[in-house]
């Protein structure tokens, strides 16, 4: 059975929000990408899972536990779709053709790890690993969450980036996601990613580290979290 799903149904508006405070005062940009939980009704519709089952693959209330960046200086930028609708921290074009009934062009990523693990731009399933849709979608309907979704998010986040670089000459980017409670987190109460030491200086992640430990937490560093495609 092959899915097709009304152009007009988009019922995510706005797809972002973004907390700015009155003066940016520090050089950084937080954002939550995952903590989205608007679901558009055709997508209800058109999944094999109930509504509580597609929010697994959600970072729950992240976006509250950072609510307070204003008032320190530094905007948020939120997703209000869903993870397991469009995918923020992916590139625009990680796609599973598995999961289409069209042939994907040649120029769309199909071989990521992130595809193969059915968890792309367009997810093809919940972070349990369960599958979302009872049949094939169209590429027509990937390209028009990518557009709806994942180009204003990202096109809200360069602007921030580069105003944020005019005003203070940098910009720090913390994305910022939860973990399982079930050993998500091998023993850490945080972990914090930097791509392996590629997305940004090691005097960063060493004051980061010794601010948050000197608060009593355990940290860890990339594992089992490096980080996605925001902070690349």
């Amino acid at each position: 059975m092959d899915i097709v799903v009304p152009e007009s149904q988009l019922d995510l508006a706005p797809p972002l929000t973004v907390a700015r405070p009155l003066r940016q005062t520090t050089p950084i940009v937080f954002v939550s990408a995952h903590s989205g939980r608007r679901y558009p009704r055709a997508f209800v519709a058109s999944a094999r899972l109930d509504p509580l089952s597609l929010r697994r693959s959600e970072d729950s209330f992240v976006e509250e536990l950072f609510a307070d960046s204003p008032s320190h200086g530094a905007p948020l930028l939120s997703a209000n779709f869903p993870r397991a609708y469009c995918d923020a921290n992916r590139e625009a074009w990680e796609l599973d053709p598995t999961m289409f009934e069209d042939t994907l062009p040649a120029w769309v990523n199909t071989t990521s790890s992130r595809v193969s693990a059915g968890l792309g731009t367009i997810a093809r399933v919940v972070a349990t690993g369960e599958a979302i849709y009872h049949g094939r979608l169209r590429f027509a309907e990937a390209e028009r969450r990518v557009r709806e979704c994942w180009q204003p998010f990202h096109d809200t986040l360069t602007a921030l980036v580069e105003g944020t670089r005019a005003s203070f000459g940098a910009c720090l980017v913390v994305d910022c996601h939860s973990m399982p409670a079930n050993g998500g987190g091998r023993g850490g109460d945080i972990v914090l990613g930097d791509a392996h030491g590629t997305s940004c200086g090691p005097g960063v992640m060493r004051a980061v580290e010794q601010a948050l430990t000197g608060l009593g937490y355990s940290v860890r560093r990339n594992d089992p979290y490096a980080g996605g495609f925001i902070t690349r």
